[in-house]
């Protein structure tokens, strides 16, 4: 598969070589050729100079046979007009990507209609969970964490109680998955919990809350 990482920061340039080290073709496009100094030594995709904007330049870079397109400047408004540009004259490429550094401007990139991750908004998810209770541990994340998997152990206090008793009271939160003894299934409402139990669930960031505070109230002493 071909990709396209346009802006060599240090977000375009850690994902470049990680797809260039699983063993795609990559193609680095920037305005900047002191840029690509960031690029790991061992990086052997193509590094392409010149607007990002410019037909010639996408052009150079192959757009019209990539599979794929990360735009990652640091600029949220060039990343949505990137974007939308590649998304109006290169209709074959089957992923535009943009990041969103500024969560105040990710309506914005969202009126677009473009597939956006938020760095910024994500990163201080991760934290905020962390920094809550690291108990509940997210495994998943989509779009830019509005909906989040969780893996939870499953306690002495709530040995015999079903899945529903637990999830309760909680709001957007759904099981997922129980696994016991390294064998996962998809439980009943009324499958009883064990101790030792790992639970998946998915769930809204209020969804979760509700759950930690169920679990703080159960808290054995």
């Amino acid at each position: 598969m071909i990709f396209i990482i346009i802006g060599c920061g240090r977000v375009g340039a850690e994902l470049s070589y990680r797809l260039f080290k699983n063993g795609y073709q990559v193609a680095v496009v920037d305005s900047s050729h002191q840029a690509f100094n960031r690029l790991h030594p061992d990086f052997r995709g193509r590094t392409v100079e010149g607007d990002s904007l410019s037909a010639d330049t996408l052009s150079r870079a192959g757009a019209d046979k990539a599979d794929g397109i990360a735009v990652v400047t640091n600029s949220d408004t060039m990343n949505a007009v990137i974007g939308h540009t590649i998304r109006t004259h290169y209709p074959n490429v089957k992923q535009v990507i943009v990041r969103n550094y500024d969560p105040a401007m990710r309506d914005m990139l969202e009126a677009f209609g473009l597939q956006i991750v938020s760095s910024t908004a994500w990163g201080a998810e991760r934290v905020q969970e962390l920094l809550i209770d690291p108990s509940l541990r997210a495994v998943f994340s989509a779009g830019n964490g509005e909906v989040e998997m969780y893996e939870m152990y499953i306690s002495k206090k709530w040995d015999g109680m079903t899945v529903s008793d637990l999830l309760e009271g909680c709001g957007e939160i759904v099981c997922a998955a129980l696994t016991r003894a390294g064998r996962a299934e998809l439980p009943s409402p009324n499958a009883a919990l064990k101790a030792g139990d790992v639970l998946t669930v998915s769930a809204t960031l209020e969804g979760v809350e509700a759950l930690r505070a169920k679990l703080q109230e159960g808290k054995e002493a």
